[in-house]
């Protein structure tokens, strides 16, 4: 919507016909009281070069000038701005065991990695108003987004996550947890929460899980701790037939439900991908999203657009009036030169 911030600045736009009607008014007292003026003027006005006529250029400059000075805008459709109560970072193992094929998303057999990343998807999406963030770690930990409103990006990145893309012979848990902590303490946040996903148990890395905690403890960071993979799974083989196993035998649990215990949140196991689903639920409802959204409408200012036209025209106009008086000015030396000569040649 277009708009004016200070719409009364209009009351001037008349200013210049008012001044140029009393200046009139003046020249026409002026001459009453002189014959001899009225006698002039009339033979302007006899050779086209009237005085009544109203300076309209000028007044298209003034007008631009008052429009300017208007503050004309352009006002968008209000937008919602997200809350900015919560920052919630996500923390992904992606080390070599997450692509244990022991999950299953629409009857058809996945690794743990494909369906954290699918859940995942809903979960984020639903997250509104939080600031999300993201960190991967296997033999090393590293930030893949930073704390963000944009979700797209989240999503994007989250969908470019691979195996190995951190090493994967290793799973650096503390690390993980240490990173979120770092970049979780430098924002002014009234809810700091990690989400932790791992399917293994900390065998690299700087710190290990428990220090990593108090330290988010002391942060006030609230982490959610999830242990992802089955309890069974079964292998085919050729030779020996089909068997059981515990695909999840590494997975550290007691390390996990101290960490969350730790920092107040809780420990979660996912078994399938029903029961992750029903995590992130619950996470959803442990981690509301703030519902005092505050809105704004973007607003562009315009007055550059009239003050520009006002200044190109007033250039322009100056230019002009200069050529022809350059040009008068060198018809008049020449037209001086052209008499002296003729009347040089008279004399002779």
């Amino acid at each position: 919507m277009f708009e004016f911030v200070w719409p009364w600045t209009w009351v001037l736009l008349p200013l210049p016909l008012l001044i140029w009607w009393l200046a009139e008014r003046k020249r026409q007292k002026q001459a009453l009281r002189a014959p001899l003026f009225l006698y002039w003027r009339s033979i302007q006005e006899q050779q086209g070069k009237s005085t009544k006529r109203f300076p309209w250029l000028t007044f298209l400059i003034w007008a631009l000038m008052i429009t300017a000075l208007a503050r004309p805008q352009w006002v968008g459709d209000t937008m919602d701005l997200p809350a900015t109560g919560r920052d919630l970072m996500i923390s992904i193992d992606i080390s070599g065991s997450m692509e244990m094929p022991d999950m299953v998303i629409e009857d058809k057999e996945v690794d743990r990695l494909v369906a954290v990343k699918a859940l995942l998807t809903d979960f984020i999406a639903r997250r509104k108003g939080d600031r999300v963030g993201m960190i991967l770690f296997g033999e090393q930990a590293y930030l893949q987004t930073p704390l963000t409103f944009d979700l797209k990006t989240v999503q994007t990145m989250l969908d470019e996550t691979t195996i190995g893309l951190a090493g994967s012979s290793r799973t650096a848990i503390g690390d993980g947890i240490g990173l979120a902590v770092k970049r979780l303490r430098e924002r002014d946040a009234n809810n700091r929460v990690l989400i932790l996903l791992t399917d293994g148990q900390n065998n690299t890395g700087a710190l290990n899980p428990l220090q990593a905690a108090e330290l988010a403890e002391h942060a006030g960071i609230t982490i959610y701790t999830i242990g992802v993979g089955a309890d069974e799974m079964i292998v085919k083989n050729r030779f020996f037939g089909n068997r059981r196993i515990n695909p999840s035998l590494e997975l550290d649990e007691e390390s996990l439900i101290a960490v969350a215990e730790k920092t107040g949140g809780r420990y979660f196991r996912a078994r399938d991908t029903k029961e992750m689903e029903e995590i992130y639920q619950i996470i959803d409802e442990l981690e509301p999203v703030e519902d005092d959204y505050q809105s704004y409408r973007p607003i562009k200012a315009l007055f550059y657009i009239p003050l520009s036209l006002a200044l190109l025209i007033s250039l322009l106009s100056i230019l002009i009036r200069t050529l022809i008086s350059w040009r008068m000015h060198s018809s008049a030396i020449t037209q001086t030169k052209v008499g002296s000569t003729n009347q040089e040649d008279t004399h002779v």
